[in-house]
C-alpha cells in the first residue's frame, strides 16, 4: 500500500497538490457510490428469499450503508491524496465521526425493524389481546430504553473522539465519586424513570391499552415511552404522567388479568315490584344484546333503605368499551320497561293531610305522614 502510494504521488507531482486532492476525492466519492449500488442489488437478491426481517433490514440501511462505504473510501482517497498532515487529520477525524454515526444509526434501525417484524405477530384488536398488550408493552420499552442508549453512547463516542473531551474524561475518572454523585444528583428524574421503564417492561403493572383510573378519571393507556405514559380518556383527552408514577402511586387497572369486564349497574326500586320479574327481564336483555359476551349477568338485592331497595345488576362483555355500552344499553331498556309495567315500582314521596287524608302525590313507597 505505501508502494503504491509513493508511486502515485511521484506520478502526479507536476500538478498542484490541491488539484490532484481534489480529484482523489471525487474519484473515491464516485467508487463509493458504485460499491454501494452493486453492493445493495446484491444484498437485495441475497435476502430476497429470507425472512422479513433480513428484507427489512436490507432495505432500510440502504443510507447509512452508502454513508458508510462513502466514509471508506474517501478515507483511503484522504491517505492516497497528497494532503498536507493537518488537512488530512481533519478529514479523517470528520469522516471518523461519520462512521461512528452511521453505526449508531443502524444499530437504532437494526432494533426499530426487529420490533415492528416481532410485533406483527400479536393484534391490539383480538377480543381477548392480553398477550398481545404484554409483548407490545414490553417490545417498546425496551426499544425506547434501547435507543436512548445507543444515542447515549453513539454521542459519548463521538465526543472522545477529540483530544480535550478525553482530557476531561481522564479527570472525571480520577475523582470519579465526587462525579458520580454530582452526576447522580443531576440526572436523578431522568434515571428515575429510566429505571422506572426497566421495572415496567418486567413486571408489566400497565400494558399498552389496559383500561385503567388514574386520578380519577377513566382511559385506555395509548403509548408507553422511555419517561412518560400517555392515556387517552374516554372523551379523547390525553393524561400525560410520568413512568414513575405507576411504580409508586396507587391506580386500578381494570384488564391486567384479561380484557373481558363485568358491568354493574344500579338501581332503586319499591319494595313492591318482584325481584323475579326484573330478573328475567334483566337476562333477556342481555341475551338480546350483541355486547354481552353470555358469561356473566345477575340481579341481586344488595341493600334494604328506609324508601327503597338497592338492587344490582351484573353483566359482562369482552372489553372495557363493551362492558360501559351494555351497561348503559342495560339502563335505557330496564328503565323503559319498569315505566311501562311497574310505573309505581319507581322511587317517589308520597305525603297525605294529616286533617282529610287526601293524597297529595302517588308512589310506591312506605308514606310519610305530614302534620
Amino acid at each position: 500500500m505505501e508502494h503504491f502510494i509513493q508511486e502515485f504521488r511521484s506520478d502526479t507531482a507536476w500538478l498542484p497538490d490541491w488539484f490532484v486532492s481534489i480529484g482523489v476525492l471525487v474519484v473515491a466519492f464516485l467508487i463509493g457510490l458504485a460499491i454501494q449500488r452493486f453492493g445493495f442489488r446484491f444484498l437485495t437478491r441475497l435476502v430476497a428469499n429470507r425472512d422479513l426481517f433480513w428484507r427489512s433490514l436490507v432495505s432500510r440501511t440502504r443510507r447509512p450503508m452508502r454513508l458508510a462505504i462513502l466514509t471508506w473510501t474517501l478515507s483511503f482517497g484522504a491517505t492516497v491524496a497528497p494532503l498536507t498532515g493537518n488537512q488530512a487529520s481533519v478529514i479523517r477525524h470528520i469522516l471518523l465521526l461519520c462512521f461512528i454515526v452511521v453505526v449508531g444509526w443502524m444499530a437504532k434501525i437494526a432494533l426499530h425493524v426487529w420490533t415492528v417484524v416481532y410485533l406483527r405477530r400479536f393484534k391490539l384488536d383480538a377480543e381477548d389481546n392480553l398477550l398481545a398488550r404484554a409483548h407490545v408493552t414490553q417490545s417498546r420499552i425496551m426499544e425506547r430504553i434501547l435507543s436512548f442508549m445507543i444515542v447515549a453512547i453513539t454521542i459519548a463516542a463521538t465526543l472522545m473522539t477529540f483530544p480535550a473531551v478525553q482530557q476531561y474524561g481522564v479527570s472525571l475518572l480520577a475523582s470519579a465519586g465526587v462525579a458520580g454523585i454530582v452526576l447522580g444528583l443531576a440526572l436523578q428524574p431522568v434515571l428515575k424513570n429510566i429505571f422506572a421503564g426497566i421495572q415496567l417492561a418486567i413486571t408489566q403493572p400497565i400494558r399498552i391499552d389496559d383500561a385503567l383510573i388514574v386520578e380519577g378519571e377513566w382511559g385506555n393507556v395509548e403509548e408507553i415511552t422511555s419517561t412518560y405514559v400517555v392515556m387517552k380518556l374516554w372523551d379523547w383527552r390525553r393524561m400525560i404522567l410520568p413512568l414513575s408514577y405507576f411504580i409508586e402511586q396507587p391506580f386500578q387497572n381494570w384488564t391486567r388479568e384479561g380484557a373481558a369486564l363485568i358491568g354493574t349497574v344500579m338501581i332503586y326500586l319499591d319494595y313492591s315490584v318482584p325481584v323475579d320479574v326484573i330478573r328475567k327481564k334483566v337476562e333477556e336483555i342481555a341475551a338480546a344484546s350483541k355486547l354481552w359476551d353470555k358469561r356473566v349477568v345477575a340481579v341481586q338485592v344488595t341493600d334494604f333503605r328506609e324508601n327503597v331497595m338497592e338492587i344490582r345488576i351484573l353483566a359482562s362483555a369482552s372489553n372495557a368499551p363493551r362492558t360501559f355500552d351494555l351497561r348503559c344499553e342495560m339502563r335505557e331498556k330496564l328503565i323503559d320497561f319498569i315505566q311501562r309495567e311497574y310505573p309505581s315500582a319507581l322511587p317517589r314521596v308520597r305525603a297525605e293531610g294529616a286533617t282529610n287524608g287526601a293524597v297529595v302525590g302517588e308512589a310506591a313507597q312506605p308514606r310519610t305522614l305530614q302534620s
